[in-house]
C-alpha cells in the first residue's frame, strides 16, 4: 500500500481512518489477512495512521500538539483492537486443532504386545526347579571352551571320532585347541576341579555340533547336564533321580527304562527313556508304536574322569546324565520338527505365550 499523500484535513480524517480500520479488522478471518491489515494501517513505513504523523509539518504550529495526540490515541485504540482480534483468531485456530485431534478417553486402550519366553527357556527353568527340589545347584559355563575340558578331562582321547573337525566346530586360536562346546559336560570337570565332594549340579546351556540339519537334528541345540559325586553313590541313585524327574515332567504314572549304551565319560553307560505321555506306554504315532520315548544318556562317572580332576575313585563314585531340552519339549507337546524352535515363526512361538511347561 502506497504511503498516504493526500492533504491533512484535521481530526475528522483521523476518525475516518480509525473507523475504516476497525470495520475491516472485524472482517479479517485468518492470520495472513491480519498481517496484511496490520501493514496497511499500523506499519511503521507505509501504515495509514503512522503516515498522518509525517504530515504534521503542513499544519500550523499551534495545531500540531493536538493533532499528534489525536493520532497517537487513535493508534493505541486500533493497536488494542488488533491485539484482541489476533487473540481471537489464535483461540479459534487452537480450538479447531484440538477438535481435529480430539481423543475419546473413554475408549479402551490399545493392547501392548508382551513378549514371552522361548519354549527351550521355559523347559530349562522347569528342569532347574525340579532338580533344585532334589538338592541340585544350577551352574553355567562358557560356550567357547578349551578342548581340555570338552574332551581330555572327560576321557575322550585325541583319536576319538567326536574330536574330528567334521563333528566339532573349532575356533582359530593361538591358545591351544578351542572349540564350540559339543555338550555341557565340560562343566563337570570345571566344577569338580573347583570343589571337593559332595557335588550335585545341573548345567543347562547351548551346545554346537557340526551336523546336517533335519527334522530331528540341529547344529545348535540346548542340553541340561547333571552330575552327582559323593561316597557310596550307586546306579540305584541314578535310576531314582531320573525316575522322579520324568514323573515331575510327565505325570506320576510315568515309567523309566534303562538300556546299555556307551559314552566315554561314564562306565557303565545307559540311554534312558520314559513311557510315552501321549499314549501311556501303549504305543502310538508319537512313540512310533514302541510306548517309549528316549530322553538322553546317563551312567556312572568313569574312574578316569574322577582321577583327572583329583578325586579318588576308590572313595568316591557318582553319576552323570544329559538331557536334550528340545527333545523333551517335542515329547511333551508332540512337536515333530526341531527346526521349528529356531525358525523365528511367531505362529509356532506364540503357542507357548503364558505357558508354564
Amino acid at each position: 500500500m502506497a504511503q498516504e499523500t493526500e492533504p491533512v484535513t484535521g481530526l475528522d480524517r483521523i476518525a475516518e481512518i480509525e473507523r475504516e480500520a476497525t470495520e475491516r479488522l472485524a472482517a479479517v478471518a485468518d492470520e495472513a489477512a491480519l498481517e496484511g491489515w496490520y501493514r496497511e494501517y499500523l506499519g511503521r513505513k507505509d501504515g495509514r495512521l503512522s503516515g498522518l504523523l509525517r504530515q504534521m509539518g503542513k499544519l500550523d504550529p499551534a495545531e500540531r500538539p493536538r493533532f499528534g495526540a489525536a493520532v497517537n490515541e487513535a493508534k493505541e485504540r486500533v493497536q488494542a483492537a488488533y491485539e484482541g482480534r489476533r487473540t481471537a483468531l489464535e483461540t479459534a485456530a487452537l480450538g479447531a486443532r484440538l477438535a481435529a485431534e480430539a481423543v475419546d478417553v473413554t475408549l479402551p486402550g490399545r493392547p501392548v504386545e508382551v513378549g514371552t519366553l522361548h519354549p527351550t527357556t521355559l523347559m530349562t527353568r522347569e528342569l532347574s526347579e525340579i532338580f533344585a527340589l532334589l538338592g541340585y545347584q544350577t551352574v553355567e559355563g562358557p560356550e567357547v571352551e578349551e578342548a581340555r575340558y570338552n574332551f581330555d578331562l572327560l576321557n575322550i582321547p585325541p583319536n576319538h571320532p567326536a574330536r574330528d573337525m567334521w563333528d566339532t566346530f573349532y575356533v582359530n586360536s593361538s591358545h591351544g585347541e578351542i572349540v564350540l562346546r559339543t555338550h555341557t559336560s565340560p562343566m563337570q570337570a570345571r566344577t569338580m576341579l573347583a570343589q571337593d565332594p559332595p557335588v550335585r549340579v545341573v548345567v543347562p546351556g547351548r551346545c554346537y555340533r557340526y551336523e546336517a540339519v533335519d527334522a530331528s537334528h540341529e547344529s545348535i541345540f540346548f542340553q541340561l547336564e547333571g552330575l552327582a559325586v559323593d561316597e557310596q553313590i550307586t546306579m540305584a541313585d541314578l535310576k531314582g533321580t531320573l525316575t522322579e524327574m520324568a514323573r515331575q515332567l510327565f505325570g506320576a504314572e510315568t515309567r523309566v527304562r534303562f538300556r546299555c549304551d556307551f559314552f566315554p565319560f561314564v562306565e557303565p553307560g545307559v540311554d534312558f527313556s520314559a513311557s510315552c505321555p501321549a499314549c501311556g506306554g501303549k504305543g502310538c504315532r508319537t512313540c512310533k508304536g514302541t510306548g517309549w520315548l528316549e530322553l538322553g544318556g546317563a551312567g556312572m562317572v568313569h574312574p578316569n574322569v574322577l582321577r583327572n580332576v583329583g578325586y579318588d575313585p576308590d572313595r568316591y563314585s557318582g553319576f552323570a546324565f544329559g538331557l536334550g531340552i528340545e527333545r523333551i519339549v517335542m515329547v511333551k507337546y508332540g512337536i515333530d520338527d526341531i527346526r521349528n524352535f529356531y525358525a523365528n515363526d511367531l505362529r509356532f512361538l506364540e503357542q507357548f505365550a503364558g505357558t508354564r511347561i
